[in-house]
């Protein structure tokens, strides 16, 4: 972990265009949901990212392969002193705006992420402080030694000390409570493009950085018009009328239809990211259940009939259209701790299931409402449709609440959460455990738990999750992943349903691949035709 990272021109040759260049030209991105903000550090979430990812940049990013490249940052190491990491940063960097990027700019937004509102805190537990040790050094002391740091940096975008105090920015913005600040409209980063015009929900125009300091990379995508259209069939129709050129979030009952199009192609990729049920499991009453004396999700025996009502391969063949994978774990098989034996993908058994909730006091079932995204993963809301269907055969009666992800993420993110069941989606860029344990199973009284919404909190659990980001034994780190693995496996604190694969269609005149981050980096592409 002491070598020197260093960005070379090999490895930046890695990020130019394999095919051949043809005439540079604009794009037309549809998606079905927008960023839900353009301020970098308030929301961790995959749309909002990936327009983020076009405008600004953190001190490193992740090749498709997983791998670390130097973007900000041109090198980085541990320092004598084993909780203090040194990166250093890339020279004569300029802010869109044309302020030159320094190490007091990169702590800065270190710091900024860290605050209570920012959506990415969660990422930084394990950080004390971050200090400027001159124009181009950047230090940053964390609570013990935490050989993984780069990894949780991917996302952390490296933002303008002097414009973001001068738009009165200083203070992130509190999506959750609808909070608003300059830099939710308007941006100013080192990315390879720069802000146009945004109409949330709508359009957002961004146009090619002459100035961008990659000199590597070729632009082949001089424009960038991203559109939302949340409608699958509207989706559909414009890009086969030819109104936008790809789709991000293809439909699953479209796919073969496009890809026989001619003109038109298909790219497929698996994602590194699960979708699951999560519950309340605190023992006080659940307000969106008819069961007014106790919370019957605090009941483990009822998590785990839930688990035995699904049926994954019928969601898998009939409501994703084969565009899945039925898990026995939250944790996508890209993930450092993940292994075969925890994927062990509950069978059917509906009798078992029932018996289970009658051994719980649920003879006759209880009714309850689903809390559900419409707008966000692969074919969410029929996901909740065929769960609720399924959950019928043992008597939970399903009242759908479906909706925007605007409205269902802050239902989870609120302090208590205003959801009692819940469908989520949880993607892991650092292709770790700890991720998915500080976000997701976290107790809320720090920094960590932003997205969890089941109310779980408990202390053994929180301080063996706070002990992985100081083990510098990696083998022993393994193991401490495991045991904790294990606990949450028999908890079942979420009912896992399927790890998502994408599929991205497009014109033929472009070929844009699929990352498991669900991601696209448009300066790495390039009309083909």
């Amino acid at each position: 972990m002491s070598r020197w990272f260093r960005a070379t021109a090999t490895a930046f040759a890695a990020l130019a265009l394999s095919a051949s260049l043809a005439d540079a030209r604009p794009i037309k991105w549809a998606r079905s949901g927008d960023a839900l903000t353009l301020d970098p550090h308030a929301q961790n979430e995959g749309p909002t990212q990936a327009m983020l990812h076009q405008m600004y940049e953190p001190l490193m990013a992740r090749n498709t392969d997983g791998t670390l490249r130097p973007l900000v940052a041109t090198e980085w190491k541990i320092t004598a002193d084993p909780t203090v990491w040194e990166f250093k940063i890339r020279d004569g960097m300029k802010f869109h705006l044309g302020q030159t990027l320094t190490a007091e700019d990169a702590a800065y937004s270190i710091l900024r992420a860290m605050q209570p509102n920012s959506g990415m805190r969660g990422l930084l537990t394990s950080i004390e402080t971050a200090t400027a040790v001159n124009p181009t050094t950047l230090h940053i002391k964390t609570k013990g030694p935490n050989p993984l740091l780069p990894s949780y940096l991917t996302n952390i975008m490296m933002v303008s000390k002097a414009w973001m105090e001068q738009v009165g920015a200083g203070t992130v913005q509190d999506f959750k409570e609808k909070k608003d600040n300059a830099a939710v409209r308007q941006t100013n980063g080192t990315g390879a493009y720069t802000l146009v015009s945004r109409e949330q929900d709508v359009k957002t125009v961004l146009k090619k950085n002459d100035g961008y300091w990659a000199k590597d990379i070729k632009h082949g995508i001089t424009e960038i018009t991203y559109v939302v259209i949340k409608q699958d069939a509207t989706r559909v129709a414009a890009l086969l009328s030819g109104e936008v050129d790809l789709v991000q979030d293809m439909p699953v009952q479209d796919i073969e239809r496009v890809a026989a199009t001619p003109g038109y192609k298909v790219n497929f990729g698996p994602e590194n990211r699960s979708i699951f049920l999560g519950m309340n499991v605190a023992k006080e009453p659940a307000a969106a259940t008819d069961v007014k004396d106790k919370n019957p999700f605090a009941d483990v025996r009822v998590r785990k009939a839930i688990s035995m009502a699904l049926d994954r391969e019928a969601i898998q063949k009939r409501v994703m259209r084969g565009q899945s994978i039925p898990s026995g774990t939250i944790a996508p098989p890209f993930v450092s701790g993940y292994t075969k034996e925890m994927d062990t993908v509950q069978k059917v058994d509906t009798a078992g299931a029932k018996k289970l909730m009658t051994e719980a006091g649920f003879p006759n079932g209880f009714s309850t409402r689903l809390d559900c995204p419409n707008d966000r993963y692969v074919s969410d809301e029929a996901i909740c449709q065929a769960v609720a269907a399924m959950l019928a055969r043992i008597d939970i009666k399903i009242t759908l609440n479906s909706q925007s992800k605007t409205k269902h993420f802050p239902l989870i993110e609120k302090n208590p959460p205003e959801t009692d069941f819940f469908l989520l989606g949880w993607g892991v860029p650092t292709y770790d455990s700890h991720y998915i344990f500080t976000f997701l199973y976290s107790g809320r009284e720090g920094k960590e738990g932003a997205f969890n919404g089941t109310r779980l909190n408990d202390p053994e659990l929180n301080k063996k999750i706070q002990a992985l980001t100081s083990e510098t034994d990696l083998k022993k780190r393994d193991g401490m992943v495991a045991d904790i693995w294990k606990q949450l496996s028999a908890d079942m604190i979420y009912v896992p349903i399927h790890n998502q694969t994408l599929a991205f269609a497009m014109k033929d005149t472009f070929d844009i691949s699929v990352s498991p981050e669900n991601r696209i980096d448009m300066k790495l592409f390039a009309p083909v035709k």
